[in-house]
Protein backbone atom coordinates (compact mmCIF):
# COMPACT_ATOMS: atom_id res chain seq x y z
CA UNK A 1 0.00 0.00 0.00
CA UNK A 2 1.42 3.54 -0.82
CA UNK A 3 1.01 6.28 2.13
CA UNK A 4 1.92 10.11 1.40
CA UNK A 5 4.07 12.08 4.06
CA UNK A 6 4.94 15.79 4.17
CA UNK A 7 7.31 15.22 7.05
CA UNK A 8 10.43 13.52 6.29
CA UNK A 9 11.80 13.23 9.86
CA UNK A 10 10.97 8.90 10.12
CA UNK A 11 12.70 8.58 6.58
CA UNK A 12 16.05 7.24 6.93
CA UNK A 13 18.84 6.87 4.43
CA UNK A 14 18.49 2.97 3.50
CA UNK A 15 14.63 3.71 2.51
CA UNK A 16 15.99 5.95 -0.68
CA UNK A 17 17.46 3.17 -2.34
CA UNK A 18 17.06 3.08 -6.40
CA UNK A 19 16.73 7.16 -7.20
CA UNK A 20 18.86 9.14 -9.55
CA UNK A 21 18.88 5.80 -11.78
CA UNK A 22 21.35 7.23 -15.01
CA UNK A 23 23.13 10.52 -13.27
CA UNK A 24 26.43 10.78 -14.00
CA UNK A 25 27.50 11.30 -10.55
CA UNK A 26 23.93 10.94 -8.25
CA UNK A 27 23.66 12.09 -4.72
CA UNK A 28 24.57 8.97 -2.24
CA UNK A 29 21.11 8.28 -0.04
CA UNK A 30 22.66 9.81 3.17
CA UNK A 31 22.93 13.47 0.49
CA UNK A 32 19.16 12.60 -0.66
CA UNK A 33 18.18 12.90 2.56
CA UNK A 34 19.83 15.71 3.86
CA UNK A 35 18.36 17.43 0.06
CA UNK A 36 14.93 16.77 1.46
CA UNK A 37 15.39 17.73 4.99
CA UNK A 38 17.06 21.26 3.52
CA UNK A 39 14.08 21.64 1.17
CA UNK A 40 11.18 24.50 1.79
CA UNK A 41 8.64 21.36 1.98
CA UNK A 42 8.69 18.12 0.69
CA UNK A 43 6.11 14.95 -0.40
CA UNK A 44 6.93 11.59 0.19
CA UNK A 45 5.29 8.31 -1.67
CA UNK A 46 6.18 5.00 0.78
CA UNK A 47 5.51 1.60 0.17
CA UNK A 48 4.35 0.65 3.75
CA UNK A 49 4.90 -3.32 2.73
CA UNK A 50 8.40 -3.17 1.89
CA UNK A 51 9.23 -0.46 4.17
CA UNK A 52 10.26 2.25 1.46
CA UNK A 53 10.12 5.52 -0.22
CA UNK A 54 9.27 5.26 -3.62
CA UNK A 55 8.71 8.09 -4.90
CA UNK A 56 9.08 11.89 -3.54
CA UNK A 57 8.63 15.81 -4.76
CA UNK A 58 10.73 18.46 -3.12
CA UNK A 59 10.48 22.27 -3.39
CA UNK A 60 12.72 25.51 -2.85
CA UNK A 61 11.73 28.80 -2.17
CA UNK A 62 11.66 32.17 -1.26
CA UNK A 63 8.46 31.13 1.00
CA UNK A 64 6.38 34.71 -0.55
CA UNK A 65 6.58 34.76 -4.44
CA UNK A 66 7.85 31.88 -6.24
CA UNK A 67 8.98 28.37 -5.31
CA UNK A 68 10.30 25.71 -7.41
CA UNK A 69 10.32 22.30 -7.72
CA UNK A 70 13.77 20.98 -8.87
CA UNK A 71 12.95 17.04 -8.41
CA UNK A 72 9.93 14.90 -8.84
CA UNK A 73 11.01 10.76 -8.89
CA UNK A 74 9.12 7.50 -8.60
CA UNK A 75 10.85 4.42 -8.72
CA UNK A 76 10.83 2.51 -12.51
CA UNK A 77 8.83 -0.17 -10.95
CA UNK A 78 6.46 2.06 -9.33
CA UNK A 79 5.50 4.01 -12.15
CA UNK A 80 2.08 4.26 -14.55
CA UNK A 81 0.12 4.06 -10.98
CA UNK A 82 -0.52 8.19 -10.69
CA UNK A 83 2.35 8.19 -7.92
CA UNK A 84 3.63 11.64 -9.45
CA UNK A 85 0.73 13.10 -10.17
CA UNK A 86 -0.61 12.70 -6.83
CA UNK A 87 2.79 14.03 -5.67
CA UNK A 88 2.27 17.35 -7.77
CA UNK A 89 -0.93 17.51 -6.93
CA UNK A 90 -0.20 17.58 -2.56
CA UNK A 91 2.77 19.66 -3.47
CA UNK A 92 0.87 22.34 -5.25
CA UNK A 93 -1.47 21.92 -2.68
CA UNK A 94 1.32 23.09 0.11
CA UNK A 95 2.25 25.69 -2.34
CA UNK A 96 -1.04 27.50 -3.53
CA UNK A 97 -0.25 30.44 -2.16
CA UNK A 98 2.44 31.33 -4.22
CA UNK A 99 2.64 33.50 -7.67
CA UNK A 100 4.84 31.35 -9.55
CA UNK A 101 5.40 27.59 -9.45
CA UNK A 102 8.27 26.35 -11.90
CA UNK A 103 9.79 23.29 -12.65
CA UNK A 104 12.75 22.78 -15.56
CA UNK A 105 12.69 19.42 -17.07
CA UNK A 106 13.47 17.20 -20.04
CA UNK A 107 11.55 17.09 -23.11
CA UNK A 108 10.50 13.64 -22.34
CA UNK A 109 8.77 14.66 -19.47
CA UNK A 110 7.03 17.61 -20.43
CA UNK A 111 3.81 16.13 -21.80
CA UNK A 112 3.57 15.07 -18.35
CA UNK A 113 3.58 18.10 -16.60
CA UNK A 114 1.76 19.80 -19.55
CA UNK A 115 -1.28 17.62 -18.71
CA UNK A 116 -0.92 18.78 -15.18
CA UNK A 117 -1.08 22.78 -16.40
CA UNK A 118 1.96 23.73 -17.00
CA UNK A 119 3.00 25.46 -19.89
CA UNK A 120 6.38 25.54 -21.81
CA UNK A 121 8.58 28.84 -21.27
CA UNK A 122 12.03 29.38 -22.05
CA UNK A 123 14.84 28.67 -19.89
CA UNK A 124 18.54 28.37 -18.91
CA UNK A 125 20.35 25.99 -17.13
CA UNK A 126 23.85 25.36 -16.02
CA UNK A 127 25.29 21.90 -14.47
CA UNK A 128 28.12 20.72 -12.83
CA UNK A 129 28.87 17.29 -13.78
CA UNK A 130 31.87 16.88 -11.83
Amino acid sequence: MIEYFSSIKNIKPSMLEGFFAGWSNPPSREKHLKILKNSFTAEIAFDTKNDKVVGFVNALSDGILYAFIPLLEVLPEYQGKGIGKELIKRIEKRLKRFYALDIVCDDKMAVFYHKLGYFKLNGMVKRNYK
